[in-house]
């Protein structure tokens, strides 16, 4: 396999005006061959003359910015070369964490380590492969010259160009066929032929072996169907190791970790069998170590163990729950069935850890770490882990390429024991199903019994129904009051807080209302009450009206304050109508008041002055009210007077 590794050196694919200059590392069969620099144009150069397996980058921004730069770089790459981000798709993981599940290290400041390291890793199948077409080829015949204005032979010069296209759509056309290839494809005639012929093939751009081509009087290009979104495809379709954790009981807790001891997933179920368990573990990966937070392990835990063939964790005893309030309260959990899981997983996590410190030392970089932990879990020695990732054999296997199958091979013994364990598992399974589905039928019945007493029992009385809905209404009456009585309970309490605040003779309290609304008004009196004596202050007069003045006066109110500070006069009619219904209204510049949500509170000395200056201002309005009134008078009698002596002469 040749695996191309690039790491940027300077420049980016964003700028402008610096060019990108790459790290370019090629690794054949996991070794070293070459290091160079070049260009993004050099490297695809050097990509379409060696045409390797894959091209693998730390992060696809490096090469392509934007989707659609992805889309052009991976259409510009031969068929046979995979574009892989060794860093992960949608879900990235650092350079350094993905070297070292491979025993990898690098200096991640030189780009030619990071590039040995990008080839390195992926050369083992680490990350993901960007796919950005669909499997669907696109390949479009057309004209390479323009008929142009023309002149004399104009009508043949276009006849020979359009004649050219359309018998070469015929050769690539019988050649698909050729192929047993399935297409389907579109004209667009034109004088003497076609200018454009579009087939569509149903298959992947590297199984249509039909070169793009340029020259003469006609071009092909071809191109894969772009998919709507870039997609991510691990390079490997092995599954990740698993430490799994699991709590039986009515609800089910399964926490699984991967050898590292990263989180994969947490779990519970009240509606899980054991199938149902494994059928979940399979999709997360494969347990290769089933831990428990009790000792022993539970029948049921060692049944899901038997079916994976994992190695058993038990601890020494059971853990107690502030050990598992301390382990798990790192990772967190949803109930206390996820906690123990998680905990039982942790344990075993830690209890391996320690075995393999020594071990890798030994480890040649480019091994799959997760491959060594699972072959020592399961017993094996370093040797034979390696020689069976090599591809080579044993030494004893080598002695014996006859294998006798006797008692006393140890590999004989514990095949028969996992058969024998298989055949157990098999057993209990088949009587766990066969009294499920007793349950099941008697549980059915049960319910159908049910169904029809109930049935039979509202037929019976019509009374019933009457009644459920009758219970029903008032369950919602009594919700709706219960919700009444919180809101007047808290009206209440407002309205006690101002009873409390008006026993400060040191401040004047005021209640604080929006505008002269009726809307305004009730939604306070709701809130804290509006009550004789009280004083309000209006920051804006709004929308009013005589009647909602009247209103007000006639509930008693001591005074009203208009605006705040800056308000240093009141609207003339506003004024003349307080005078009217000898409702007091105060400008606010006259009396400061300083508010806090619905209450605020001002200078009694102050608002007693305006008080009075508003009652001389009311006591002036009541004199030029009498005397209008008689001037009227005085008018009304000279009226009549004169009418008298015209009639008497």
């Amino acid at each position: 396999m040749k695996v191309f590794g690039i790491d940027i050196i300077r420049g980016s694919t964003r700028s402008r005006t610096v060019t990108p200059k790459y790290a370019l590392v090629t690794v054949i069969d996991g070794k070293v061959t070459s290091e160079e620099s070049v260009s993004l144009f050099r490297l695809m150069r050097l990509v379409h003359r060696h045409r390797p397996d894959i091209l693998a980058v730390d992060s696809i921004q490096e090469v392509a910015p934007h989707t659609q730069d992805v889309y052009r770089f991976i259409e510009q790459l031969p068929p046979q070369t995979r574009f892989v981000s060794v860093t992960g798709g949608e879900k990235q993981t650092g350079l350094i964490q993905v070297a070292a599940r491979y025993n990898i290290t690098f200096n991640r400041l030189d780009p030619y380590a990071e590039a040995r390291a990008i080839a390195l890793v992926a050369s083992q199948g680490a990350g993901v492969e960007v796919i950005a077409f669909e499997n669907e080829t696109e390949i479009v015949v057309s004209r390479n010259r323009s008929p142009g204005k023309g002149g004399w032979s104009q009508n043949r010069y276009a006849r020979k160009i359009h004649g050219n296209v359309l018998t070469y759509a015929r050769e690539i056309e019988h050649e698909l066929q050729s192929e047993g290839l399935n297409f389907w494809k579109k004209e667009f005639k034109a004088f003497g032929g076609v200018s454009r012929v579009v087939f569509h093939v149903r298959e992947k751009r590297e199984d249509v072996r039909i070169p793009t081509s340029k020259g003469g009087d006609v071009q092909v290009r071809i191109s894969g169907k772009r998919l709507e979104r870039i997609q991510f495809r691990p390079l490997t379709t092995r599954p990740r190791y698993l430490i799994v954790g699991i709590d039986p009981g009515t609800t089910v807790g399964i926490a699984a970790l991967d050898l590292n001891g990263e989180l994969m997933k947490v779990h519970s179920s009240r509606q899980m069998n054991m199938g149902d368990v494994i059928e979940f573990l399979y999709e997360i990966g494969k347990p290769i170590i089933i831990a428990t937070d009790v000792s022993p392990m539970p029948f049921s835990v060692e049944k899901i163990r038997r079916a994976f063939q994992a190695v058993a964790y038990i601890p020494r005893q059971d853990i107690s729950v502030e050990t598992k309030y301390e382990l798990a309260g790192k990772y967190g959990y949803g109930n206390d069935h996820e906690r123990d899981a998680l905990t039982a997983a942790i344990e075993a996590a830690r209890f391996w850890r320690h075995k393999f410190t020594n071990i890798f030392k030994r480890v040649p970089p480019g091994v799959d770490m997760d491959e060594i932990r699972a072959g020592i879990i399961r017993g094996q020695s370093l040797d034979q882990i390696l020689g069976a990732l090599r591809g080579e054999k044993h030494t004893i296997e080598a002695k014996k390429p006859e294998i006798t199958l006797d008692s006393s091979d140890e590999r004989v013994r514990i095949l028969d024991g996992q058969v024998k364990d298989l055949r157990v598992l098999v057993s209990d399974l088949q009587k766990d199903i066969e009294g499920l589905k007793e349950e099941n039928t008697r549980l059915k019945g049960e319910n159908k019994n049910l169904k029809s007493a109930r049935g039979r029992q509202i037929n019976a009385n019509p009374e019933i129904a009457r009644r459920d809905l009758i219970i029903e209404n008032l369950k919602k009456r009594v919700r709706f009051e219960e919700k009444n009585n919180k809101k007047l309970h808290k009206r209440l309490k407002r309205m006690k807080e101002v009873e409390n605040s008006d026993s400060d003779a040191d401040l004047q309290i005021v209640k604080v209302i929006a505008d002269l609304s009726r809307e305004s008004i009730r939604s306070l009196n709701e809130r804290i009450g509006i009550k004789s004596g009280d004083v309000l202050q209006v920051r804006t007069p709004g929308v009013w009206g005589k009647n909602i003045i009247h209103d007000l006066g006639q509930t008693g109110i001591g005074a009203i304050i208009i605006g705040d500070r800056s308000a240093s006069t009141i609207p003339e009619e506003l004024l003349e109508l307080s005078f009217t219904e000898e409702l007091p209204v105060l400008p606010g510049a006259s009396v400061p008041v300083s508010t806090k949500g619905d209450f605020g509170s001002c200078d009694p000395d102050l608002f007693y002055e305006a008080m009075s200056t508003w009652q001389d201002g009311l006591e002036e309005f009541r004199r030029k009210q009498s005397e209008a009134m008689l001037d009227g008078i005085f008018k009304e009698y000279q009226a009549q007077r004169e009418k008298q002596v015209r009639r008497d002469g």
